[in-house]
């Protein structure tokens, strides 16, 4: 993953993760993480393939007093959901 660049220059390289690695750290389903991902309470990424990776550091901060914005919620599209 490229390094993000933050104010003044400095860059910091933001670990992902899985999503079941995810449900095994924090200890819940994988529904309640696509819930999370869908309601923009957890930051991921999508990878070329695909694939959805979780940034770490939002799984334990709180999404109510975020420091910076969740992910854009209209990004996730759940498997098996009907689309309009």
């Amino acid at each position: 993953m490229p390094p993000i660049e933050l104010h003044g220059g400095k860059h910091v390289e933001r670990k992902t993760t899985s999503i079941m690695k995810a449900c095994e750290m924090v200890g819940v389903s994988r529904r309640t993480i696509y819930n999370w991902l869908s309601s923009g309470k957890i930051e991921y990424v999508r990878t070329a393939g695909g694939s959805v990776r979780i940034f770490v550091d939002t799984l334990w901060r709180d999404p109510n007093h975020a420091v910076r914005p969740a992910a854009a919620p209209q990004l996730w599209h759940a498997e098996g959901q009907n689309q309009v």
